[in-house]
């Protein structure tokens, strides 16, 4: 390497530690739990090789989710259930698809310990927070406590219990008649009668937190056992926990295994679900009618959908 080359490898490495140096300089110092869990959040520090972190999986450009049916963990490993989006929990009863974290405490340290997401145990995860300065000087700061497994935890859920959103729709709910168009009016009586959306996506975030099976499980192409592998109930086979439908025009693609790539075809399953797998097994009966939607009624019923939106990822939908 001659001299000339040798300075512009010089000049390039310094402009990167500058650069480097500034954006550590422009961290913003976090003050309380839900700053301390957005940092946290957006941390690779959690990740077995420090290449992802929380916010890698669930973007927060689009509503907290990914864009992908499935997600790369650690290493490029394939998840094997779609990630939902990490908004409008505050209410929510269980967590995961399957349900097995009953708060969001627990569902923290889920993926953090996943072998094919972060793969990191998470004391190790504790370990490196404490021998971090600025966490270690972050956490005494805002709990006066040295980073600890319930400290980290409780972090990350306050921060997820900050993602609340509203959308046009509350506004017309609230009294704004020309918050949503005529289409997204009729879309709502759909959802609540002849659509029968309503029998499991009920309350402010349209879910009741039940598991359903839809009818997506045969033991063929669709083998995820959902519910059953936390109860080993029979019963719950092919159940999946209702996700709430905010934001959810910006949040596909859909269903536990990421399947469906928009709204317009998840209203056509609705419709006909014995069309789309007619042999599936145990699915709930609410699902065993065909609910005869006209095109202008999946129009409509789209429209309502899409009203769920919060302002901020309005631009999405384009």
């Amino acid at each position: 390497m001659n001299r000339r080359h040798m300075r512009l490898v010089f000049f390039w490495i310094l402009m990167v530690a500058i650069a480097w140096s500034a954006l550590r300089l422009t961290v913003v110092e976090p003050k309380d739990p839900v700053q301390l869990g957005q940092a946290l959040f957006s941390d690779p520090i959690l990740s077995e090789d420090r290449s992802i972190s929380c916010a890698s999986c669930h973007i927060p450009e689009y509503a907290f989710s990914d864009t992908t049916a499935l997600s790369k963990g650690v290493h490029g490993r394939l998840g094997v259930r779609n990630t939902p989006s990490a908004m409008n929990l505050l209410s929510r009863s269980h967590f995961f698809w399957d349900g097995r974290a009953a708060t969001l405490e627990a569902q923290a340290i889920g993926p953090i310990e996943n072998p094919v997401e972060m793969n990191l145990p998470i004391d190790s995860a504790v370990a490196r927070l404490r021998a971090d300065a600025r966490y270690s000087r972050w956490f005494m700061e805002i709990y006066d406590e040295e980073p600890s497994v319930h400290l980290l935890t409780s972090a990350l859920a306050a921060f997820e219990q900050s993602l609340e959103t509203s959308s046009a729709y509350d506004r017309y709910m609230a009294g704004d008649e020309d918050a949503i168009s005529e289409s997204a009016k009729r879309g709502i009586e759909i959802f609540n009668v002849k659509g029968r959306c309503f029998e499991c996506h009920f309350g402010p975030d349209m879910t009741g937190d039940e598991f359903r099976n839809i009818g997506l499980y045969d033991e063929i192409k669709y083998k995820d056992k959902g519910r059953f592998d936390q109860t080993k109930n029979p019963e719950d086979l092919g159940k999946f926990k209702t996700p709430g439908l905010r934001n959810v025009a910006v949040t596909g693609p859909y269903m536990h295994d990421g399947s469906f790539e928009t709204l317009a075809q998840i209203i056509d399953y609705y419709d006909r679900p014995a069309h789309f797998l007619p042999h599936s097994m145990g699915r709930d009966t609410i699902f065993n009618t065909n609910l005869g939607l006209t095109d202008q009624e999946k129009l409509d019923l789209e429209a309502f959908l899409i009203a769920l939106t919060a302002d901020q990822f309005v631009h999405l939908l384009d």
